[in-house]
């Protein structure tokens, strides 16, 4: 049969467009190496938060039971299962994926495709068996993998990616981390949680190097009290493989030669790319689109992370469900990713979206900031949680809001408001006129939002 789509690719971007095409009615076919899912679902962002889950129960029990009247002895844990329920978390999504298709009836084909031309894409198996399949459309979701350090290649033991992180069979007593991002970051405080000696090291000045600066020093402060080392602005210089583990030399804010069993980079990632025709890429080897999510191939489109950042799973899934639906309704203007949240799931949690006052100051903005510290909050005092603050940019011609910035518990879950908040261009006088329910943590963007403009009751 020849298909209407043919996706390659089963990750966020992936199977969100085969099942959107399915719903729309359309013969579909959806092409995975792996498992569905891809990189987020199976050895990404789902089973990082199983785990940081597990680092957050421990945590808090070993060193805050005590708070809550609670008395706690012989406090363990079982590394294995720790291990074992991430994948646990993740097979059954994945699983779930698969019904999915079923359901929306996409063709679910397990192998690696490549584009042979003409609609058609070549499948090979496990097994090395190759099948064709042939479509209308194509739509490429390949994804990124962890792009490795030069001169410091991926061992899968020593020299480790954050796939090989997550499923360690033996947790390392000491561990470097390469790397500052939302990946570094969430895995220092997941090892350090259960004990391990955690060392980041980060080139540009500062911890989350996209997230505003007032926050990245709050949660640097934070992980330096849960007595994990940051060195900032500190670039690596040399690096050994040894029999017992590496070292890594580096130079800066301290210069010194660093040195553990296990290393974790994580400085960024890299395209993965289909076989066989060559398409148009960016400056970094991305995938060119246009703006309907066309590649320079006629009638093969791209959509996630290939085609570069910000690399997120839901501004994948996004593109992905866009480039869908412009593709059979030619009258549909697709939409490309605008304001978008980026999260990170430590404790203390950080959550974003728009823009960070660095940024706002670059495009010559007049503007306010509104702050107020989960110190004041009733819910965080309640709970337990009072590290943190939510900040709020306004544009002071029309007071719209341009910015939000969480650190604290639940951030992950309160950036949503602000992002609607920032698409419907919404004021400080609409977020102070919808009530927010006390106590909650939430109430915190009610009395910033007010702080910004000397209205705040609670400060």
């Amino acid at each position: 049969m020849k298909y209407d789509l043919i996706v390659i690719g089963g990750g966020p971007a992936g199977y969100a467009a085969a099942i959107r095409a399915g719903q729309l009615g359309k013969t579909t076919a959806c092409v995975e190496m792996d498992r569905a899912g891809g990189t987020c679902l199976n050895w990404g962002c789902i089973p990082t938060k199983s785990l940081i889950r597990n680092a957050e129960i421990y945590r808090l029990l070993q060193h805050h039971a005590g708070d809550f009247g609670l008395g706690v002895s012989g406090l363990t844990y079982d590394w294995g299962k720790v291990v074992g329920r991430s994948r646990g978390v993740s097979d059954k999504l994945a699983g779930g994926i698969e019904f999915l298709f079923k359901k929306n009836k996409v063709d679910y084909v397990r192998g690696k495709g490549s584009l042979l031309g003409n609609g058609k894409v070549e499948v090979t198996d496990a097994n090395g068996a190759v099948s064709v399949l042939e479509g209308e459309n194509i739509l490429i979701a390949t994804g990124c993998t962890s792009r490795p350090m030069p001169g410091l290649p991926f061992d899968g033991e020593r020299v480790i990616s954050s796939k090989e992180a997550m499923v360690l069979a033996r947790q390392p007593e000491e561990i470097i981390i390469i790397g500052a991002g939302a990946i570094g970051v969430e895995f220092a405080y997941f090892f350090n949680a259960f004990g391990t000696k955690v060392t980041i090291v980060e080139m540009l000045p500062q911890i989350l190097p996209v997230e505003d600066e007032e926050v990245s020093k709050a949660l640097e402060k934070s992980f330096a009290k849960q007595g994990i080392r940051v060195l900032t602005e500190t670039k690596t210089v040399g690096s050994q493989v040894t029999a017992s583990g590496v070292e890594i030399t580096v130079e800066g804010r301290t210069n010194e030669t660093l040195r553990a069993p296990v290393c974790l980079v994580a400085i960024g990632v890299q395209p993965v790319l289909p076989g066989g025709r060559e398409i148009k890429k960016t400056e970094r080897g991305y995938l060119k689109v246009d703006d309907r999510y066309q590649t320079s191939l006629p009638k093969v489109f791209a959509a996630g992370d290939i085609t570069g950042p910000p690399w997120l799973a839901h501004t994948a899934t996004f593109e992905a469900v866009q480039a869908v639906e412009g593709i059979f309704n030619p009258s549909y203007k697709p939409r490309k990713v605008e304001v978008f949240p980026g999260c990170t799931y430590c404790q203390p949690q950080v959550a974003s979206v728009g823009l960070t006052e660095k940024a706002a100051k670059e495009k010559g903005l007049k503007y306010k900031v509104g702050r107020f510290p989960f110190q004041a909050s009733g819910k965080a005092l309640s709970v337990g949680e009072p590290d943190g603050f939510v900040k709020l940019l306004f544009n002071e011609e029309h007071g719209e809001i341009i910015g939000a910035h969480i650190i604290g518990s639940e951030a992950t879950e309160m950036i949503a408001e602000l992002g609607l908040a920032i698409t419907l261009e919404a004021t400080y006088e609409d977020l102070e006129a919808t009530i927010h329910a006390h106590p909650t943590l939430s109430e915190a963007v009610h009395e910033a939002t007010s702080n910004a403009f000397g209205h705040a009751i609670h400060i």
